[in-house]
């Protein structure tokens, strides 16, 4: 069960990366606008941990997206099934 959590939070955070690259604004004024520490975005693209929704929503409003968009991405549902 280990590994797909782990493939899970390594393309969550490459997604969340490119949502970050594809913005006009960097981490600092991310976290600033969602009063939100920078530590806690850096640990969610160093896929330290599985983001909570209290992190996800600063971000989101730190992006200028909606929540949504954060969970936008292909993930492979095969390893579930085993």
């Amino acid at each position: 069960m280990k590994d797909w959590r782990q493939e899970y939070r390594k393309k969550f955070s490459e997604h969340l990366r490119k949502l970050i690259d594809e913005s006009d604004r960097d981490i600092a004024t991310i976290a600033s606008i969602g009063n939100i520490e920078n530590k806690a975005i850096y640990r969610v693209l160093a896929d330290e941990n599985e983001p909570k929704i209290t992190t996800l929503l600063p971000i989101a409003k730190g992006l200028g997206i909606h929540p949504m968009e954060l969970y936008n991405f292909s993930f492979s549902l095969q390893e579930l099934e085993k």
